[in-house]
């Protein structure tokens, strides 16, 4: 099978999935994202000389195909010139997702979070958690320190997804404590889904109507134990909120898991909230450890809304595949080996705590790609196997000695800056003050 024919079948692929995109979208959207699996970047310029090597055209042709679909419609020649309106592919995307789940399965949990690109972008994102990975469904590109509110931004994306999600499923929406909102809350709630969002623990709740408000604190439970119960949050009357509270804490970790959510007390377990770093991961993915959008020279954020959504369909794609290759690994070498087999003495009896991942799904999958692809074989057909929800927190691992250096130096640094502009500041009200006297 020649490039050209693998290339024309995943772009059928992407043109069944997204039928908003009209025929030349899909294409150019399929040169993005094939591009990126397999030069391991985003970057127009290297995406562009492998396309042009593998389809053997021009690269100054491919480039400009690819330069044009990131454009709006305002910055193409002619009258007729149409953009891709990344908005209208949320629902199809998150569908899209789904179709990969396996037929019993009917449950799935989404994370809402914000990262950053320098001090260009913030960009808000909602993406489904799976083994371990983050793939975005539906996002939104600002200009870094956008003065105003997200609520609406974070509305409108909710929104997007709406009924793209069988009734009668059970949808986890998971956030930080940086984005508890009342109405966040209430937003998940009228789509039908369940919020689990982390709160502060310098908070206020009580058990009943007659009862005075306490500290949560007080409900913290001993190590490795949860605390779930239905209680009235806050104590300001226009924050109030009945709700499900569940307070977990377990060894090695900075501080108590405090949960908020609509399910009852005996539906939760607080060690859900470990998928919810998943997107964190996810964000690295998009960045430094997947497609490299951390070198991006864009300035546009409504550019880098459609290249998101390229970044977006290769990040399915790869995490499809590598997880359907993690569902059935090799059979280790050593196995094979006697007992008494050095190999078998130092790997030790196999009934100790399991081991993490060695790769994740999405670069197994793009690995995979490329194998198929150097041995000329198809490419293999992916589907995602999500893992069973975790019901106990397990204690966090011990840093190295090298990770709690790292992290001295950075508390170090973070107190350099925090004096630097202690001084400023000072400096700056010392300045007024001067001034204000001479003007007297």
């Amino acid at each position: 099978m020649t490039c050209s024919n693998r290339l024309s079948q995943w772009s059928e692929e992407v043109s069944r999935h997204l039928p908003q995109l009209n025929r030349p979208q899909a294409r150019v959207l399929a040169l993005w994202s094939f591009g990126m699996v397999f030069a391991h970047a985003c970057g127009i310029t290297q995406i562009s000389a492998l396309v042009a090597l593998l389809l053997d055209v021009p690269e100054g042709h491919v480039r400009q195909r690819l330069r044009e679909w990131l454009s709006g419609a305002a910055d193409k020649k002619g009258g007729k010139r149409r953009e891709v309106q990344v908005g209208d592919c949320f629902g199809p995307l998150l569908r899209w997702v789904l179709e990969h789940w396996p037929q019993g399965e009917r449950r799935v949990a989404l994370a809402l979070d914000a990262t950053t690109l320098g001090q260009r972008f913030t960009v808000l994102a909602i993406s489904v958690l799976v083994r371990g990975c983050a793939i975005p469904v539906a996002w939104k590109v600002l200009p870094y320190n956008q003065k105003g509110s997200w609520q609406p931004h974070w509305e409108g994306l909710l929104e997007a997804l709406r009924g793209s999600i069988p009734a009668e499923w059970e949808v986890l929406g998971l956030a930080d404590r940086g984005l508890y909102a009342p109405w966040l809350y209430q937003k998940i709630v009228a789509l039908g889904w369940h919020p689990f969002l982390r709160i502060n623990l310098a908070a206020k709740a009580r058990l009943d109507e007659h009862s005075p408000f306490v500290w949560i604190k007080q409900w913290i439970p001993p190590m490795g134990e949860q605390w779930a119960g239905q209680v009235e949050c806050f104590a300001q009357k226009k924050s109030r909120l009945w709700c499900t509270l569940v307070v977990c804490q377990q060894q090695g970790y900075e501080q108590p898991w405090v949960i908020v959510t609509d399910l009852l007390p005996h539906e939760v377990q607080g060690a859900w909230y470990r998928m919810r770093y998943w997107i964190e991961g996810g964000f690295k993915d998009f960045k430094r450890g997947g497609w490299g959008w951390h070198h991006t020279k864009m300035l546009d954020a409504e550019r880098a809304e459609r290249l998101w959504l390229a970044m977006a369909v290769a990040t399915l794609w790869t995490v499809a595949v590598g997880g359907a290759a993690e569902m059935h690994p090799p059979t280790p070498a050593r196995k094979e080996l006697p007992p008494t087999h050095v190999a078998r003495v130092r790997a030790g009896s196999g009934h100790g705590q399991e081991r993490g991942r060695e790769l994740s799904c999405l670069t197994r999958g793009r690995l995979r790609l490329l194998a198929a692809v150097l041995k000329d074989e198809p490419l293999p057909q992916g589907w995602l196997e999500p893992q069973p929800w975790a019901t106990t927190l397990p204690p966090a691992r011990q840093p190295s000695a090298a990770a709690k250096l790292k992290a001295q130096k950075r508390l170090k640094q973070r107190e350099r800056h925090r004096l630097k502009r202690r001084r400023h500041k000072a400096a700056h009200r010392k300045g007024k003050g001067k001034g204000k006297k001479q003007a007297a």
